[in-house]
């Protein structure tokens, strides 16, 4: 069965399901082992989104599952042991339907465990707490009310026999059970109601926290081509997906588009836009038997590439499977304080029991267990993360997780990529400088622009824009030829013009005279010979008319405007060590940092990915807390290995979904604003701590020596609990006007 018949059975199949289903979806890709659905009903139903990666995962032919609701996208791994245990299409559409059944009878039974954790878990305590106040006035049956005690209670007691069967160690669902059962067992009711009711109120908060912050990653394989054109064996040209592509396939990639595949050029040249692989701001030159990868981009000319390796086996695809083996962080914010709880356990454990051993009075036990320390902490922690969270967003800050706000305030090494992230990314002309005694500027800039016009080089296109922006009028083009690499010759004006690089322009007959003096411009005896520039800069477009050499163009790709402003602040402010990262060439990048006063100790040229990689973990390993910036597919290995990575919503989509900081104005600014809010929510994570630990501290000192009832206890730790998670909304008291211009 040939592969577009297979298609045609599958597209079939699948809209067939859809008509029977009701769920609109569509096959993005599918290989041997792998297959990714766009389900949009995932992007606004995560109870859908849950059941089906339950009902997946609960396949045993399924080895993973990776949900994107952001991307409302789900890709699915499995196994291949023969041909009859292929998971096909159809089958798998119909585990999309019936997680959409259960997830509609999930909804419809509010006692189920998904509904639980965020209905029932706390509306029982509250219950419990009200009846035990109403029944401090009213004649409530205390039957009816420690029934109610206990069932809010069945939860923690099943966490704290959980925790003791199967991971043999007492938690603080054990420390929390045990001071629920003396307060009770002495007829007091509503302490420990109130103190179930504080903390699932914590713990629905750490949840919501959880789920807000959730990594919406999506397939990283996106980045490569879709599709490929394909030579066929009796001349024709077949469109297919660029996952059927095979070895040694004949692929074409045409002006415009996006190289699919790893290979060497068989026919053709072309001009190739590197960028997002190698970090290159201008496009190189490449020809028959030179090597393209995929994931480039062909600015000008039509290349017939033999086929290498397509998908995770380019060097694209093996970035992306990089990224993926990188340190993996969780992102959930609510275990920091459970962390912290856990240890407090044993001690206070130990310390009650000593009480009790020696007063033989079980409330001031009680009140040990019941100032456990972290219930403030367990509360307002996650609290202050969610409020800081909340508050970047409206600077224009996406972090997405509590782990990601925590280490930006330790950071003390910051690491830029160049093209991009500290420039602009975008060629521009600088200036125009004619021979003297020639041609005006004007009209050099006229003519320049008039051959340069409709060419898709990017120096090409700001000579063009240069020249609009100027008001100069762009004349007619008549008759043109452009060399890749090299140039344009073309008639404008009824006057033969050359613009192109100094070698076009000698391979052309024309003698470069210098700007300065009336004399051929020699290395040897010239003070302004050219090439001196050309070595400097590495930009300059030379410009002849009539076979007589007129003058020069000067391009770069410019800092951003906020650069220098935020590396000066970074370092004086923050004394922070900022390194700059590119695969561009030593010049360039030396020019760069000579332009942001950065010694150049710290600079790295020529970085292919996995150099990147390196140098961000050899930083790591030598006690700093590294954080990287950058936007392209190239920087997208570092970006996982840094301790916080940091790209741009305008940037590729791999750099942005590896990265736990977004800028989503796309302004180096804005990054200033996370590390102030970071420090600010480290300085009031260690309020709370202090709001927590010491009210308790002192009510412990009471209840060890004169005594402290367990309710007062309970006030106490209770009051410090809500002090802290007051405080720790501090964050949204801010009144930020909100951010218009912010496109997510």
């Amino acid at each position: 069965m040939t592969i577009a018949t297979k298609q045609n059975i599958n597209q079939r199949v699948a809209d067939e399901l859809k008509l029977v289903t009701g769920i609109d979806y569509y096959i993005v890709h599918r290989i041997p082992g792998r297959i990714r659905f766009r389900i949009p009903l995932l992007a606004h139903d995560p109870d859908y989104a849950q059941c089906l990666q339950e009902l997946l995962k609960s396949d045993s032919r399924v080895l993973a599952v990776r949900v994107s609701c952001w991307a409302s996208s789900v890709a699915i791994k499995y196994q291949l042991p023969d041909s009859k245990n292929d998971l096909t299409p159809a089958y798998l559409v119909r585990l999309l339907h019936e997680a959409k059944i259960r997830k509609t009878h999930k909804s419809q039974i509010p006692s189920q465990t998904v509904a639980a954790s965020d209905d029932t878990g706390v509306k029982l305590p509250a219950l419990a707490t009200v009846l035990a106040l109403l029944g401090l006035g009213f004649p409530i049956p205390r039957a009816i009310i420690g029934a109610t005690v206990a069932l809010a209670a069945l939860p923690i007691a099943k966490r704290a026999y959980a925790s003791i069967t199967r991971s043999r160690k007492l938690n603080i669902d054990c420390l929390d059970l045990m001071a629920i059962a003396l307060t009770s067992a002495q007829g007091n009711l509503l302490t420990p109601a109130l103190v179930m009711t504080l903390h699932e109120i914590g713990d629905l908060i750490r949840d919501r926290t959880a789920r807000v912050t959730e990594h919406h990653a999506a397939d990283l394989l996106d980045s490569l081509g879709h599709y490929a054109w394909v030579a066929q064996p009796d001349g024709q040209k077949k469109r297919i997906l660029a996952t059927q592509v095979q070895p040694q396939d004949t692929v074409i990639v045409y002006p415009g588009e996006q190289i699919p595949v790893d290979g060497q050029i068989l026919r053709g040249k072309a001009l190739i836009d590197q960028q997002k692989l190698t970090g290159e701001s201008m496009p190189v030159v490449r020809q028959v038997g030179q090597a393209v990868y995929a994931s480039t981009l062909v600015r000008a000319g039509e290349i017939y590439i033999q086929t290498e390796r397509v998908g995770s086996a380019t060097r694209a695809g093996a970035s992306i499977e990089l990224v993926q083996q990188a340190p993996v962080h969780d992102t959930r914010m609510g275990n920091y304080a459970a962390a912290i709880a856990d240890k407090a356990v044993l001690p206070a454990l130990i310390f009650s029991g000593l009480v009790l051993a020696a007063t033989r009075n079980p409330a001031r036990a009680a009140s040990i267990l019941t100032l456990d320390f972290v219930t403030g902490i367990r509360v307002s922690l996650p609290t202050t993360f969610l409020a800081a969270l909340h508050h970047a967003t409206r600077h224009g800050v996406l972090i997405r997780s509590g782990r990601a706000l925590e280490k930006l305030a330790q950071v003390d090494t910051l690491v830029f990529d160049k093209t991009g992230t500290l420039t602009k990314g975008d060629i521009e002309v600088v200036e125009v400088e004619t021979v003297t005694g020639r041609l005006s500027s004007q009209r050099l800039l006229s003519l320049a622009a008039a051959a340069e016009q409709r060419l898709t080089h990017p120096v090409a296109q700001a000579v063009v824009k240069y020249a609009e922006k100027q008001g100069i009028e762009i004349l007619p083009r008549q008759e043109f030829a452009y060399e890749i690499g090299l140039g344009v010759r073309a008639e404008i004006d009824g006057e033969q013009v050359i613009v192109g690089s100094d070698r076009f322009l000698r391979q052309c007959g024309v003698p470069l005279d210098c700007l300065y003096e009336p004399h051929r411009c020699n290395h040897a005896d010239c003070p302004h010979h050219l090439n001196c520039r050309i070595s400097a800069h590495d930009s300059l477009l030379y410009i002849a008319v009539n076979q007589e050499f007129q003058g020069v163009i000067y391009y770069t790709d410019p800092l951003r405007s906020e650069s220098a402003t935020v590396i000066e602040k970074l370092q004086s402010e923050y004394g922070m060590e900022i390194h700059l990262l590119t695969g561009d060439n030593q010049q360039r990048a030396i020019a760069v940092a000579a332009e942001l006063n950065l010694p150049l100790s710290q600079v790295h040229a020529k970085a292919f990915p996995e150099q990147k990689a390196e140098i961000i973990k050899k930083l790591h390993n030598s006690g700093k807390t590294v954080a990287f910036t950058g936007d392209g597919l190239n920087d997208s290995i570092a970006l996982a290995y840094a301790d916080v990575a940091i790209s741009f919503g305008g940037g590729s989509e791999v750099a942005r979904e590896t990265a736990d900081i977004v800028l989503m104005d796309d302004n180096l600014s804005s990054f200033l604003e996370a590390i102030a809010i970071a420090r600010e929510t480290q300085a009031v994570i260690k309020q709370n701590i202090s709001l927590a630990v010491f009210p308790n501290l002192a009510a412990l000192g009471l209840a060890t020596t004169v005594g402290l009832h367990p309710l007062a206890a309970t006030v106490v730790h209770n009051g410090s609990a809500i002090a802290a998670g007051l405080n720790g909304l501090r964050p949204l008291m801010h009144q930020d006007p909100p951010r218009k211009d912010v496109k997510v």
